[in-house]
């Protein structure tokens, strides 16, 4: 894809309206009756994503990762799950260097219409070595967290914050440390709602990897922290 048709790429409200009928109707038998309708709203998906990791790249170089490096299954695996449902009622892609099985902390889109298409970041499902260093950085060191997530550009853009929290305190930790509520953390996930009318936009795009690079400074922290791995920069997060 040219930059010039990337630049145009856009989600429309045929592709929302496809994920509301998907929601109502998850089965095989309507799926490959709209077979076509997925189709569409797949490649529009994909020319979406295409243009944002070219905004992206311009300020974070991304390598050589495509938009289908990113773009995640809309199959669910109901292998262990109660509910069978065979579809995702979203269209989600994790973007960043690599694309999806990076291994990395990177951006996570979802697109789903009522108001449910999001951009998040952070700690979501850190392993017990990764929350191990997570705290001890939060013990030793908690302004470098707290110097990102609480600048108001950070808090402005995403309010919300996702993920469990331990109910007494953190083995090790005394029940009084000043940082005790950022030590109880089992997840730390940030993210920033859209509404569908933003999402239509003729500028999703730029505003999408605009969030990416809010929230950018985070994602650096914790792949310096889990990883040791330095910034595009050279910078200690």
């Amino acid at each position: 894809m040219t930059t010039k048709t990337a630049s145009k790429a856009t989600l429309s409200t045929a592709t929302l309206d496809f994920l509301r009928d998907l929601a109502v109707n998850n089965n095989r038998d309507w799926f490959q009756a709209n077979r076509v309708r997925y189709d569409a709203a797949k490649a529009e998906f994909e020319a979406f994503i295409t243009r944002v990791l070219h905004r992206i790249n311009e300020t974070q170089p991304l390598g050589a990762t495509t938009a289908k490096d990113c773009i995640f299954r809309i199959n669910r695996d109901v292998r262990f799950a109660k509910d069978k449902s065979p579809y995702k009622l979203n269209l989600a892609a994790g973007i960043g260097q690599g694309g999806r099985s990076s291994g990395r902390t990177d951006y996570y889109f979802h697109l789903q219409p009522n108001g449910e298409t999001f951009i998040g970041a952070g700690m979501y499902q850190p392993t017990p070595a990764e929350l191990a260093k997570f705290r001890q950085e939060i013990d030793y060191n908690p302004a470098g967290l707290k110097d990102i997530i609480e600048a108001d550009d950070f808090r402005d853009y995403f309010p919300e914050i996702w993920g469990e929290t331990l109910k007494t305190t953190p083995k090790g930790y005394a029940v009084d440390h000043p940082e005790i509520e950022l030590l109880k953390r089992k997840q730390l996930f940030f993210s920033h709602r859209y509404t569908d009318k933003e999402v239509t936009g003729p500028n999703f795009a730029d505003e999408l990897a605009r969030g990416c690079g809010l929230v950018r400074p985070y994602c650096d922290f914790l792949n310096y922290l889990f990883y040791d791995e330095q910034p595009e920069d050279g910078l200690h997060p």
